[in-house]
């Protein structure tokens, strides 16, 4: 618990006795549970030193020592007063008349950041990204209250024991899952690191932290839940629109917002004479490319008369989210349809299932690597390879 109060101490270094036979007088400051001692310059006998009082038989020297103290506390009160983040070697610079070095508190620092990375909100990141820095910045400011019972923590005092207890606080006060505590405190490091590129830290407390694993589950529709969805009659027109969205999306891998954007200058056809959808990824700003399969293209077609821009007749994400759990029920699909599946059908049931090689479906789907494509899908190839095999063997006659 901080602990905003100062404590002074003076007490005899009595394995250095000079020929005089008189031992240094030292100095030591407590402050939030930090120390900082030094010699005062002042000497005195052993026996004429009372460790209780911290005084002297000299009243002179107790005079010195009071003076001392009182300059020390006045250190203090400037510090405090300033509002600045300083510590208990600040207070000390402060007494000494040195020149303190500016010394940013994590809520501080990171503040600076935010504001950089706002003039940079349409050219070189999205508000979306920005967003999920700020939302950081907020669970910071909640961490080191509910820690520490402070507004700010210096920055130089970061280390890996306040990055433990932040991701066990995100996780047990936040409520947050282990994958979102991971990004919370993958977007802190490369907050942290450039702090330790701009000297204001010596090292970087996230050096030997590991983010823990986190087992991923590729949640998606087979070829016989698939066929239900497509075949299934859907009587109300809000249903059956969201039903052909979705199923669109199974057959191009398109995310919510490319979905919702896509209009008919997007569709082109190639150079072999298909028809391909070519647009930007929002997440990634990447140029996506993708071929319109037979299924696509019929849904497109069967829109394609009415009055709008867009190809889709499309409704918000969260409609869209709700009206496919009535979906699910209709169809007899015992899965938590959400629109993201559609996306995890089309790498897995539509492309992998049917050998389309893992860069390919890495190019398709938009990701900036395809190691994130590899850590999302790997097992599925996995399982596929298994199929071969097995069939492979009973061709053997194992």
């Amino acid at each position: 618990m901080y602990d905003d109060r100062i404590l002074i101490l003076f007490y005899l270094q009595k394995a250095r006795i000079n020929k005089r036979k008189q031992c240094p007088i030292i100095c030591r400051i407590t402050y939030n549970k930090k120390r900082k001692q030094f010699s005062t310059g002042l000497f005195i006998e052993p026996t004429n030193w009372d460790p209780n009082a911290q005084t002297t038989s000299n009243s002179q020297l107790n005079d010195q020592l009071e003076i001392i103290s009182s300059e020390i506390r006045s250190s203090y009160l400037k510090l405090k007063i300033s509002g600045d983040v300083y510590s208990v070697d600040d207070i000390y610079k402060e007494f000494k008349g040195e020149t303190t070095e500016t010394n940013f508190g994590v809520i501080e620092y990171y503040e600076t950041i935010l504001s950089k990375k706002n003039k940079l909100i349409g050219k070189e990141i999205k508000q979306a990204t920005w967003n999920k820095f700020y939302y950081i910045f907020n669970d910071l400011k909640q961490f080191i209250k509910w820690k520490f019972n402070k507004k700010d923590y210096l920055l130089r005092d970061l280390n890996m024991n306040f990055i433990e207890e932040f991701e066990y606080f995100l996780i047990t006060e936040k409520d947050n899952k282990q994958i979102t505590a991971n990004k919370v405190l993958q977007r802190f490091k490369s907050v942290i690191r450039n702090a330790v590129g701009e000297n204001h830290l010596d090292k970087d407390p996230f050096y030997n932290h590991k983010a823990k694993r986190v087992k991923k589950k590729v949640v998606y529709l087979t070829r016989d839940e698939l066929n239900k969805l497509e075949n299934k009659s859907i009587s109300q027109e809000r249903l059956s629109n969201t039903r052909d969205c979705f199923v669109f999306c199974c057959y191009t891998g398109l995310a919510y917002k490319e979905m919702a954007n896509l209009k008919t200058q997007h569709i082109t056809k190639g150079f072999d004479n298909m028809l391909w959808i070519q647009m930007t990824r929002e997440k990634t700003d990447k140029l996506i490319s993708i071929p319109v399969l037979p299924k696509a293209l019929e849904i497109i077609k069967k829109y394609e008369d009415r009055n709008d821009k867009c190809v889709l007749p499309v409704v918000s994400n969260q409609r869209f989210n709700s009206y496919l759990k009535e979906i699910a029920t209709i169809v007899g699909i015992d899965k938590n349809l959400t629109h993201h599946m559609a996306r995890k059908t089309f790498a897995s049931t539509v492309l992998l299932y049917n050998d389309v090689p893992m860069e390919i479906v890495s190019e398709l789907l938009g990701h900036s690597s395809i190691k994130i494509t590899e850590s999302h899908y790997g097992k599925i190839v996995q399982k596929k390879v298994s199929e071969h095999i097995s069939k492979l063997s009973k061709k053997l006659g194992y």
